[in-house]
Formats: C-alpha cells, structure tokens, sequence
C-alpha cells in the first residue's frame, strides 16, 4: 500500500511547481495551519496545486512518512520539500521562499 501512496505522491510533485498538502482545500482550509500556507502562497501569488489529505486517511500518513515529517501542511517546490507552517511562515516573513521562488523559476500569477 505505501508504495502506491508514494507513487502518487511523486507523480503530484513532479507533475506541478508547486504542491501543498494540507487539511482542507486552497478555498476552504480546514486547519489554521493550512490556511495560513495558503495565504502566503496567495500573498505571493503563486499558483500551486492544493491535495487535501483528510480526503485519503493512507495519503495523510503516507505524507508525513515519505517527508518523514510529521505535520501537515507540507510545501513541495520544484519537487524539492521546503517545509510546514512555521518554516514557511519565518521564510516568508524574511523574503527567503520569495527568493526561492524566484531561483526555482516559478513566476507569480
């Protein structure tokens, strides 16, 4: 079973520039965490494909076991694991995951 979860999670981060796994969705988070990644993606104004994991129970684990990280959410730019909430948030609030952005390529809507 975990193979095919970690299968479609690979096909999620190499298929999409940017991936946020989280609780809920872009339009309805369902945690503040979430909610708050989403926000500073759209601050930014990014685009990034959103994947609820409380719609999958063997995706919201297999998540944190191919990361081995144990929250969620969980940002992935370029196929390249960037962090949670707190990491965003202080990477944000430096200019950090802007710079980021901007070295992987990814251009602002």
């Amino acid at each position: 079973m975990q193979n095919v979860v970690f299968e479609r999670i690979q096909k999620e981060i190499d298929n999409n520039d940017i991936v946020l796994f989280m609780k809920g969705d872009a339009a309805f988070p369902q945690c503040g965490f979430s909610a708050l990644v989403v926000q500073v993606l759209s601050q930014i104004g990014v685009p990034f494909k959103d994947i609820n994991v409380l719609e999958d129970n063997d995706l919201r684990q297999g998540i944190k076991d191919f990361t081995k990280w144990p929250t969620i959410p969980q940002l992935y730019v370029k196929g390249e694991f960037v962090g949670g909430c707190d990491i965003i948030r202080e990477m944000y609030e430096s200019g950090e995951l802007q710079q980021l952005f901007e070295e992987k390529g990814v251009k602002a809507a």
